[in-house]
Order: structure tokens, then C-alpha cells, then sequence
């Protein structure tokens, strides 16, 4: 058995592709989105329902192809999958510059949905890390993070100086050309599948290559273990995971999408907005590298339920926050939870399950988190159509955030069923 050593590791060459896939990929009606909102509706005459249907169209195409997806990336990886998804994602987003209706809307963001490019349906950018990294997964995903969240430090703002300069439908088109002219070339030529493809072992400290077989076979360190798919549902922890983060994802959304225009709506001013966003984004990075590292430290589960704590303390603010200073406050809080949240969602399935089926065991349990995520934002525009304020759904959001973090808390790893012998 020949032992290698490798000076730089090629898991951080794929890390950094896929960060600044993530990082890129913020041009696709993402943070945003929502600069969109008072413009598209005012001039096309769509209420905020639909703006909800749009986004839960998104979601629930993603609930549907994300089993078939998370199947793709364990047994291919990511590299093609990314090239195709960013040509159907930057598709649809051309097209929003040229709708007039409501129905269009939601359609291209059904569509957008196939392979999903953002959110918690994203596999193709969390999972390759997973398996490239073990003991370094936190750092790994810490760089990710943080380097994504530079795309919605840049493109947020960026998105409204095209909307005041060119007009709504023309920052569409700009934004569209961007992603995709940039994210394709980095995938393809940078994004592999799993260390063992090319003969390396996880966190790149040794590769272990079969001499006498004249080959790059893998041998994996018998300490590692791994769940099938069949044996990850039968769990009660599974389950409680994927309700928490469907519950998580509910209010995660809906503020996402909503809290631009409440803040319009309480008169503060939209280019002040939208500057207010970026402070979300950075404040994400630094959480997420701050929490990636800790991860690797503590038990993740206790990372989770601080940013629920933080996500409600979010929602409160964007309830009271009729100042610049609040509005402030609530996307700075509102980008360190979704940091904490985030990290915890990408480091806790490989932590408790392995790395071996962790596409497939991602694939079942997206469905459940999307359908979380998409029922939140049209039901919350119905709210703020009929009563002209967000805030009734909202406070439920409070309490039902402070339930998960006290789940979560206590969610502990599932007991190994098995050492991993046979990794391929």
C-alpha cells in the first residue's frame, strides 16, 4: 500500500469553485428578489400573494426533483449538474424582464426550481463539500459561506442601482447574463465529485492508492461510518431533523421575502433598503465563518438553536422597525442566525448519517423542508392583503422558532449502524 502525500489538497480547489458558484449565484431572484416586489407589482398590478405563489412554486418543483437530484450528485457529482441548472436558472431570469402577468411569474419560478441554484433545496454546492471533507468539513463549508454571502453583499445593491438606472425588467436581463456567463466555465472546468475519484482521501492529509492493483482505488479509514437511505428514515432523529428544519424554513422564507417591502411599507425609503439588505449577507459570512469553524468544535446541534433564537429576534425587529436603525439591526441579526442555521443544516447530515448516500439522504429529506419553505410566503402575502400588515403571522413565527431551538438543542447523532469498509 503506497501512501501519498499531497502539498495542496484538490478539495479546496472544488471548494472555492463551488464558493464562487454560491457567491454568483445571488444574481438569480435570491436576496433580491425582493427589491422587485414594489416595482413588478406596482407597474403589472401583482399582489403579494403571488409574489408568496412565485417562491413556493420555486419550492415545491425543487420538493419533487431534489430525491432524483441528491441520486445524481452521489453517483456523478456536481460539475455537470451546476452547468445545467445555471442554464435553466439564468434562463427563467432573463425572461422575468419580458412578463405582464401574475401566472407567468410563478411559472418561471417553477422552472427555476428543476435543479435548484439557491436555498435549502441547493445540493449541488453543499453536498461535494461534505464529502471532500471530514475533519476540515466545518472549515470547508465556513468558506462557502462566507464567500456566497459576498454575492448578496455585492448583487443587492447592485440590483438596485440597475433597477433605478435601467428599470426592472432590463436588471433582470443584466443580472441573468452575469450568473451564467461566470458560474458555467468555473464548474466544469474546477468541480469534481469525492476525494476518491482522484485517489485522495477526505481533508487531503493521506491518500491511500492499491499499488498492487495498479490503480487509484480508495481505501477509506474504517472509522467512518454511514447510514443507507433505508436505514436513515427508520430513525425518529431523521424525522424530528426534517421537521424542525421545515418549521425553520417557513419563517425563514417567508421573512426573506417579505421584510423588504414591509420595510417600504412602513416609509422608510427603498434605496435605504436596499442597502440595509447588504448588511444581511455580511452579516452571514462572518456567521457562517465564525460557526464553521466552531463546528468542528462543538456539537452543531447547539449552533442551530442559537440562530432559531436569533431568527426570532430577527422577526421581532422587522415587527417594530419603522427606523433606520432597527431595519438596521433586524438584517444584521436576521444574516448571523441564517449563518447559524445554514451551517448547521450542511454539517449536520454527514455529521449523524456519513458521506457515502448523503445526496440520497439529502434528496428525501428536502421535499419536507421545501414544502415548509414554499407554504410560508404566499400565506403571509394572503395576510398582508387582507389585514395590511404582516405582523399576526409573524409573532406566530416567534414562538414556533423558539419550540425548534429547544428541539434542536437536545437532537443528538443517531447511533453508528455500521464502519464504512467498502467506499466507492
Amino acid at each position: 500500500m503506497l501512501y501519498k502525500y499531497r502539498s495542496l489538497y484538490y478539495g479546496w480547489v472544488v471548494v472555492i469553485a463551488l464558493a464562487l458558484t454560491g457567491c454568483l449565484s445571488m444574481t438569480f431572484a435570491t436576496l433580491n428578489f425582493g427589491l422587485f416586489i414594489r416595482p413588478m407589482g406596482d407597474q403589472l398590478g401583482i399582489n403579494r400573494a403571488t409574489f408568496g405563489w412565485a417562491m413556493s412554486a420555486r419550492m415545491g418543483v425543487g420538493a419533487i426533483t431534489s430525491p432524483i437530484v441528491g441520486k445524481l450528485i452521489d453517483r456523478y457529482g456536481s460539475r455537470y449538474i451546476i452547468s445545467f441548472a445555471t442554464i435553466i436558472t439564468a434562463s427563467a431570469v432573463g425572461c422575468l424582464g419580458f412578463i405582464s402577468y401574475g401566472w407567468q411569474l410563478v411559472l418561471l419560478f417553477g422552472i427555476m426550481g428543476i435543479i435548484a441554484m439557491v436555498g435549502p433545496a441547493n445540493l449541488a454546492i453543499s453536498v461535494p463539500v461534505a464529502k471532500w471533507f471530514i475533519k476540515k468539513r466545518g472549515k470547508a463549508l465556513a468558506v462557502v459561506g462566507a464567500t456566497s454571502a459576498l454575492g448578496g453583499v455585492i448583487f443587492v445593491p447592485l440590483s438596485q442601482i440597475f433597477i433605478d438606472l435601467y428599470g426592472w425588467r432590463n436588471a433582470w436581463i443584466i443580472l441573468a447574463f452575469i450568473g451564467s456567463f461566470l458560474i458555467i466555465p468555473v464548474s466544469l472546468i474546477f468541480v469534481r465529485r469525492q476525494p476518491e475519484d482522484l485517489g485522495l482521501h477526505p481533508d487531503g492529509e493521506l491518500s491511500l492508492i492499491n499499488e498492487s492493483q495498479n490503480s487509484t482505488e480508495e481505501v477509506i479509514d474504517s472509522n467512518e461510518s454511514f447510514w443507507t437511505v433505508r436505514e436513515a428514515v427508520v430513525t425518529v432523529k431523521f424525522w424530528l431533523l426534517a421537521i424542525v428544519f421545515g418549521s425553520v424554513m417557513f419563517s425563514l422564507s417567508t421573512i426573506g421575502l417579505h421584510r423588504i417591502p414591509n420595510f417600504v411599507d412602513q416609509g422608510l425609503d427603498p434605496t435605504n433598503v436596499a442597502f440595509a439588505t447588504s448588511l444581511d449577507p455580511l452579516a452571514f459570512g462572518i456567521s457562517t465563518f465564525l460557526f464553521g469553524f466552531l463546528a468542528d468544535k462543538i456539537p452543531v446541534r447547539y449552533i442551530g438553536a442559537i440562530g432559531m433564537l436569533g431568527l426570532a429576534s430577527a422577526i421581532y425587529l422587522s415587527i417594530i422597525g419603522n427606523t433606520s436603525l432597527l431595519m438596521s439591526l433586524s438584517f444584521i441579526i436576521f444574516g448571523l442566525a441564517m449563518g447559524a442555521i445554514m451551517m448547521m443544516n450542511n454539517y449536520i447530515w454527514p455529521d449523524y448519517y456519513g458521506r457515502k448516500f448523503l445526496g440520497s439522504i439529502r434528496g428525501v429529506v428536502t421535499p419536507i423542508t421545501l414544502i415548509g419553505s414554499g407554504a410560508g410566503a404566499p400565506f403571509a402575502g394572503y395576510i398582508n392583503d387582507v389585514t395590511g400588515s404582516y405582523n399576526s403571522i409573524w409573532i406566530f413565527m416567534v414562538f414556533l422558532l423558539l419550540i425548534d431551538a429547544v428541539i434542536i438543542a437536545f437532537l443528538n447523532s443517531p447511533t453508528n449502524k455500521r464502519k464504512n469498509k467498502n467506499y466507492s
